[in-house]
């Protein structure tokens, strides 16, 4: 049994494929099948069901690749205790981020990253906060940067910062005529809202779910991932809408004039990254992390007199 091999099983696992995990694995396909047999062999138990399409783990290959992961894990570490030994980081970070941070947290970082490490390649994929889930826990990715809790018993969360949400709303909502404002303002019926399958729309109705009644969902039916289409609905149409506070860096003095601000306690969500309990890379992480945290401004490093909306 090799290092080689249970890389090999590992990648089968995560990519359900000989041809796409013998390609990420720089191998040919016959190279990785026969590896794979061959670990199958001296161990004496079948750990893939080729049977299938797409081929899926045996019973015990579910606990065997399990083993593989913690094993391979556990041998980078051996290069971690190098790595740190040295002044400079170097490598490759693997990040995913969701689609309601990245567009106002990346372009402020990525160049200070890569001017005070630029031995460190970063791999950003902006993915669903499902989709980073599912990756971090197979090794795919190094982290992910998220909202969380997240209520994963195989991952660690680190609470980087705590966002406000604050209302968008157009010179006709109820909303616009108020200082500041509670849950018990939001009309239901002029919100829009992001689709199913984005956690900050969880977090948004959460936020409504406080008031006292609603009325009906008026546009839960325009379907759009994109916290800058919300924006430009209430802007060329009417309504409100919920943003994270970070979204409103490019606005204009007019747009401006439209952001009501929530009385405490504030409804925040809570940004963190999240890793393996058993993670990697970890001066690469927390350089992450303190860029992240040198960007956002202070008064969001605390959780103090803020509510965190749940995702579920």
């Amino acid at each position: 049994m090799t290092l080689v091999q249970l890389e090999y099983i590992v990648a089968l696992d995560s990519y359900r494929s000989f041809v796409t995990a013998a390609e990420k694995c720089f191998v040919t396909q016959p190279t990785l099948s026969m590896q794979v047999q061959k670990l199958e062999d001296t161990l004496g138990v079948k750990i893939f069901d080729r049977s299938k399409q797409p081929v899926v783990p045996t019973e015990i290959g579910i606990e065997i690749i399990e083993q593989a992961r913690i094993l391979l894990g556990e041998s980078q570490k051996i290069k971690e205790i190098i790595s740190d030994r040295q002044k400079d980081l170097s490598g490759e970070l693997k990040i995913g981020i969701i689609p309601t941070i990245s567009p106002y947290l990346l372009p402020r970082i990525i160049n200070r990253f890569i001017e005070k490490y630029p031995q460190v390649k970063l791999i950003v994929w902006e993915q669903t906060t499902e989709q980073i889930i599912q990756q971090v826990k197979l090794g795919m990715i190094d982290c992910g940067l998220l909202s969380t809790p997240l209520h994963e018993a195989s991952l660690l969360e680190i609470p980087v910062f705590y966002e406000n949400f604050v209302a968008y709303a157009s010179k006709t909502s109820r909303l616009f005529k108020k200082k500041s404002i509670s849950p018990d303002d939001i009309d239901m019926e002029e919100i829009w809202v992001l689709n199913e399958g984005h956690c900050m729309r969880e977090q948004v109705l959460n936020i409504c779910q406080r008031r006292r009644s609603t009325k009906g969902f008026q546009h839960f039916e325009y379907n759009t991932g994109s916290v800058e289409t919300l924006k430009r609905m209430v802007d060329q149409n009417s309504g409100a809408t919920i943003l994270p506070e970070l979204a409103l860096s490019d606005l204009s003095e007019k747009q401006l004039d439209k952001v009501r601000y929530f009385k405490s306690p504030e409804p925040v969500r809570e940004v963190s990254i999240i890793i393996q309990k058993n993670y990697l890379k970890r001066r690469m992480i927390e350089a992450l992390k303190t860029e992240i945290l040198e960007f956002v401004p202070k008064r969001m490093r605390s959780r103090k007199k803020k509510e965190v909306m749940e995702i579920q």
